[in-house]
């Protein structure tokens, strides 16, 4: 091989070698800020862990039982307004039956004779003019007693029937409810995890701020339409919200969210991974660092129906809303997706 020749193939080979060895393989490769020791996953899964049919089955069984938690609150609510429009009615009910009772007596009492008597009694054409008007008068108001106590008496009737109604919608969804928690436990077991655990033991005492929802307590849909300001990528704007109330709670450690590669939430724009380690993803977390995942962890779980927080994923285990804490077997045996040195957040 010629000089020149021999000269290029080597600078060549170590060129390659060089961006082979700084080739990303973290949690985070779409991501800033630096990155530590994490194995490439193998065929078949990805770097958060599982396959993708457990985390689609994860992800429709949490969003099915928030949104049937939603309804349910709704409806708990509805009969509740209802129930106290109910006792309003019942009040009202008594006291015009109270005053037709009494309008009946008197009738009764006086007898049907007395309104003649009084015309005929009348002295002048225009006292028998007056008598009359003053009959028609009591007639008149009898008649309307009568017909608002009537009509009070099937608003009742109403009420009675629209509570019942949303004591067979609580039903319907707590069935729901069920159901989706079963749909989560059995796609957890069938990739071998699925076992309850005691959690991560971490505390938090921060409140974050709601993020916005529709006028029926439902979580809008958002789409990937923000700037993702840990990557060049984008997220939900719910997603965002959720890592700045976490970072203005002193969750400060690197984070990741969007990537383009892999098949959960992440490239939806709907997940971000939080290292535990302050400058990047690191080896298995210990120390103060899995006790910052601890109550990071602790914290997205605190504030979950305020953030929209499908699920969170730490060392080994998975948090739903369903269901608490279950052993999450779904990694490789590396920090990345046995989630050891990053806490994993889906959002709804």
């Amino acid at each position: 091989m010629a000089p020149a020749r021999r000269t290029a193939a080597v600078l060549a080979a170590f060129l390659g070698a060089a961006l082979s060895f700084a080739a990303p393989t973290s949690p985070a490769a779409a991501g800033t800020g630096p990155v530590a020791g994490l194995l490439a996953e193998p065929s078949g899964t990805d770097d958060e862990g599982g396959s993708d049919t457990l985390r689609q089955q994860l992800d429709a069984a949490s969003r099915g039982y928030l949104d049937a938690k939603t309804k349910l609150a709704n409806s708990t609510k509805r009969q509740k307004d209802l129930a106290g429009h109910l006792d309003s009615l019942g009040d009202e009910v008594r006291m015009r039956t109270q005053t037709v009772g009494n309008l009946a007596d008197a009738a009764y009492r006086t007898g049907r004779l007395g309104p003649m008597a009084a015309l005929l009694n009348a002295g002048s054409p225009d006292g028998f003019i007056d008598a009359a008007a003053r009959l028609q008068a009591v007639a008149s108001n009898e008649d309307r007693q009568l017909r608002a106590l009537l009509d009070t008496r099937d608003q009742e009737s109403l009420a009675k029937e629209a509570i019942d109604k949303e004591v067979a919608e609580q039903r319907t969804q707590v069935a729901v409810m069920a159901k989706r928690k079963q749909q989560a436990e059995r796609a957890l077991a069938a990739s071998g995890g699925g076992g309850s655990t005691s959690g991560t033991g971490g505390t938090s005492s921060a409140t974050a701020k709601p993020a916005p929802r529709n006028a029926d307590g439902s979580w809008p849909a958002e789409s990937c339409s923000v700037n993702d300001p840990t990557t060049s990528g984008c997220i939900t704007p719910r997603t965002l919200h959720a890592m700045n109330e976490a970072k203005a709670a002193g969750f400060t450690h690197y984070i990741s969210c969007f990537r383009s590669g892999g098949s959960g939430e992440h490239p939806k724009g709907r997940a971000c991974d939080f290292a535990a380690a302050k400058n990047g993803f690191e080896g298995v977390a210990s120390g103060a660092d899995k006790t910052y995942g601890n109550n990071l962890a602790a914290y997205f779980i605190k504030n979950a129906d305020r953030l929209g927080v499908l699920y969170v994923i730490w060392f080994k285990q998975i948090w739903l809303p369903s269901s608490g804490w279950k052993a999450y077997s779904g990694g490789n045996g590396d920090p990345a997706s046995d989630h050891t040195n990053h806490v994993h957040l889906s959002e709804y």
